[in-house]
């Protein structure tokens, strides 16, 4: 069933990356219907590499805020929440459970080049289904590459199999605080119908 013009406009039309936010917190209650719902995206083999850490205390913060660029520091240490999303290096070793119907760990175990772009292609994914379903929930969003992912990667996933990938500010977006939205290109410039 095709979604309504007002809940596409929701996702996507009038969808922007904020770089500010009202103030109001993003409760564990919210964070915990937001992954309930990107719990569904599709992944290889129902992989499910995503890992998410959702950094709202100042003590996290803390933590983060050396791994941050000069442009999205200020920003991200005023959202109410940053996740981090990140993906594990050992996901096949769930795959017994996740994809229980064959052998799929096989795929993967000793294999660190199908292990790497499987991780990283799925977690990457999922992480856009977070932008998706954070809209849906009424949160706005600010994606963003721009930290130093060994700085992130040492500061909160030490001693584990998990790397970062991006990290995404949440919150109820300030509109004062968008900018005017860029171009896109055109379906002719990107897209070919054979």
């Amino acid at each position: 069933m095709r979604l309504d013009d007002d809940a596409l406009e929701t996702l996507f039309g009038k969808a922007h990356t904020f770089h500010g936010f009202d103030g109001r917190p993003v409760t564990d209650a919210t964070l915990h219907e937001l992954y309930d719902l990107i719990k569904w995206a599709p992944t290889s083999a129902n992989s499910n590499p995503a890992r998410f850490v959702f950094v709202r205390s100042p003590e996290a913060k803390a933590r983060l805020a050396p791994a941050l660029s000069a442009g999205n520091h200020d920003k991200t240490m005023a959202a109410p929440c940053t996740a981090i999303v990140a993906y594990d290096l050992e996901f096949h070793e769930k795959l017994p459970t996740l994809f229980p119907h064959v052998d799929a760990r096989s795929w993967f175990a000793g294999k660190p080049a199908a292990i790497q772009a499987t991780a990283f292609r799925n977690g990457t994914l999922q992480g856009a289904y977070l932008i998706l379903a954070a809209r849906a929930l009424g949160l706005d969003c600010g994606a963003m590459s721009g930290f130093d992912n060994a700085k992130v990667d040492e500061a909160f996933f030490a001693g584990t199999s998990i790397r970062s990938n991006f990290l995404v500010n949440l919150g109820h977006g300030n509109p004062a605080k968008i900018h005017k939205r860029n171009p896109r290109p055109a379906f002719d410039d990107v897209c070919t119908i054979l």
